[in-house]
């Protein structure tokens, strides 16, 4: 039985963990959308009925994750330039999260039934990424908007196109702070859990 590479491991399980959250909150985000539509009640502000708002989503939701859809189009939510360009750059984000997700996923599949040893995690590592978060929780709690600026800071340097203006891009009407901070819960959620398993592995 081939040994574990504690390098290759650590590098394998962080990534696999990261694309897990990723990919776990983009799938979450449709039912969470429509708790958060009908609570705040967010369809009305955009004069459109809950499934018109839901039928938007698939639209855009679609063009992200799916890398031959090139071209942005909501029947109800015009997109302004800067917008669409904002949103190619999370299509690209969100293409790469799935396929790296996809490739760990079939490697971890391979590993498990040839019953190889060879990405097992250190505890130590399980328990370091596990408390990873901790880092950055207070902050995300105490003031999600400040969190979410810095979060589009990291993630598109030298681009304001994340800055919608509801009278260009009413779809920002829907997609409201409270949504977006459920999402990042779910994966946090799904992050934490992949290392718990981590750590629990015999």
């Amino acid at each position: 039985m081939k040994k574990s590479n504690p390098i290759l491991a650590v590098m394998f399980h962080f990534i696999f963990g990261i694309t897990s959250s990723v990919v776990g909150a983009i799938i979450a985000s449709w039912p969470l959308l429509l708790v958060f539509v009908i609570v705040q009640k967010t369809y009305k502000t955009v004069n459109l009925s809950v499934g018109q708002v839901i039928h938007n989503y698939n639209q855009l939701m679609g063009y992200l994750v799916w890398p031959f859809k090139q071209h942005l189009h909501m029947s109800n939510f015009p997109t302004s330039v800067m917008a669409a360009q904002h949103f190619a750059e999370v299509k690209r984000l969100f293409i790469l999260a799935v396929f790296t997700f996809l490739c760990c996923l079939i490697i971890f599949l391979i590993t498990k039934n040839k019953k190889s040893k060879a990405l097992k995690l250190d505890k130590v590592w399980a328990l370091l990424f596990l408390l990873l978060p901790i880092v950055v929780l207070p902050f995300a709690l105490t003031n999600f908007d400040d969190f979410f600026i810095t979060f589009h800071h990291l993630f598109f340097a030298g681009s304001n196109t994340w800055l919608f203006d509801p009278s260009t891009d009413p779809i920002i009407n829907v997609l409201t702070e409270g949504f977006f901070a459920s999402c990042f819960a779910v994966g946090g959620i799904i992050y934490e859990l992949y290392f718990v398993n981590q750590l629990l592995k015999k």
